[in-house]
């Protein structure tokens, strides 16, 4: 029956793989971004969640875009943050202006993480917009080299191996 099915599938150790590396990746870049008192080890915890997979290139891949859309949108909010004056105005310029950049430069799956990292350097970080958009981009290096790091440890089983043992 499809519910039998679906709970030998649930069992299965195949099925645990994925989630049981992401909550370790994530366990550790909380755990890591603590002991280096980091003020906002929710964004390691999130990166590492994000793109952990179970393979490195995946999740390499995967990391990427995040990386490359943190350390534009950072940048670009912390940089307008000190240059301009605040307001709805230079925050919806900076929004536009990140997406806009990843757009030229070929990152379009960064563009959305870019516009809201530098919403968010402008919106609740004016005060000290570099100190913010630093640690950011440490906090979001910390999340992918862990879940790549993680990524690493061998595959319990095959997914041919766990397809045969649900059957």
């Amino acid at each position: 029956t499809p519910w039998t099915q679906g709970m030998n599938r649930l069992s299965s150790l195949a099925a645990l793989q994925l989630p049981l590396r992401e909550a370790v990746a994530a366990g550790l870049a909380v755990t890591v971004a603590r002991l280096f008192r980091l003020p906002h080890p929710l964004y390691a915890m999130i990166v590492a969640v994000l793109v952990t997979d179970l393979s490195p290139a995946k999740t390499r891949k995967l990391g990427m875009p995040r990386l490359a859309g943190t350390v534009l949108g950072a940048t670009l909010g912390a940089t307008i943050g000190s240059l301009l004056p605040g307001g709805t105005w230079f925050l919806g310029l900076g929004i536009f202006g990140g997406m806009y950049l990843t757009h030229v430069m070929g990152l379009d799956e960064a563009a959305k993480l870019a516009g809201y990292v530098c919403g968010i350097v402008l919106l609740d970080h004016a005060s000290e917009p570099w100190s913010y958009a630093v640690l950011r981009i440490v906090e979001t290096l910390l999340g992918i080299g862990l879940a790549v790091s993680v990524s690493f440890v061998p595959k319990l089983l095959s997914p041919d191996t766990s397809e045969q043992s649900c059957a």
